[in-house]
């Protein structure tokens, strides 16, 4: 790998879910469009901005407060899960050279981990439908911990679980709030390409460790 990675010396890989691992970044727009729809209420400019990194629960949060929407935060949830159900199952690609990456990891004895701001059913949902559950040794979601990134608490949570040192893990992030959370963990990053964060690609660059367009830059 560039920039000093080496996988061999690698413990253990951790992957963002949404943007990272499966290409759905898209997807959760459309859900908060169709979602605020119900209530007469149209989807702020900055909105994905304001909540980016926020856990599942956080962002729940934030919608009731914000919007004052009358539903509790764990109906609020449920309905999320319930809307984002067949998109995850028939609309969400792996990302590009995924599959030959975990089992690259796999062969080098790297333990896997995810930690995503999602919430824990999505994230099963989701790892079933493209059957790659069996590799990962530890999954964390956004309701595990009470502050989501780019607080570094979720990725030293999968590290503690791992039994592994944090300098000796590399996460896979596509947003710049997840890449300050796994740098704030000392863990190395590697920012990953996504449509939806285009606009912070510069920034993506400065702050990681290292930037692919695709996973296959990897294993070629």
């Amino acid at each position: 790998m560039q920039n000093g990675i080496n996988i061999k010396e690698l413990e253990a890989v951790i992957f963002d879910l949404d943007g990272s691992l499966v290409d759905s970044m898209w997807m959760w727009k459309k859900i908060d469009m169709e979602y605020l729809e119900r209530y007469g209420i149209s989807l702020p400019e900055n909105l994905q901005q304001e909540i980016e990194g926020m856990s599942f629960v956080e962002t729940a949060g934030y919608f009731k407060e914000h919007f004052q929407i009358p539903d509790s935060i764990e109906e609020i949830g449920e309905t999320w899960n319930r809307m984002a159900w067949d998109k995850y199952m028939y609309e969400v690609p792996l990302k590009p050279g995924v599959m030959d990456f975990l089992h690259t990891c796999r062969s080098h004895q790297i333990k896997l981990g995810i930690a995503s701001s999602n919430s824990s059913a999505l994230i099963m949902n989701v790892l079933e439908a493209h059957h790659i559950r069996g590799f990962f040794d530890c999954i964390k979601s956004g309701t595990d911990v009470i502050k989501g990134k780019p607080a570094p608490d979720i990725y030293l949570h999968v590290a503690k679980e791992l039994n592994v040192n944090p300098q000796n893990c590399l996460v896979f992030e596509d947003i710049t709030q997840g890449i300050l959370a796994g740098k704030s963990a000392g863990m190395k990053v590697c920012a990953v390409e996504d449509a939806y964060s285009s606009e912070q690609w510069e920034e993506k660059i400065r702050l990681a460790d290292l930037y692919i367009s695709s996973y296959d830059e990897l294993t070629a």
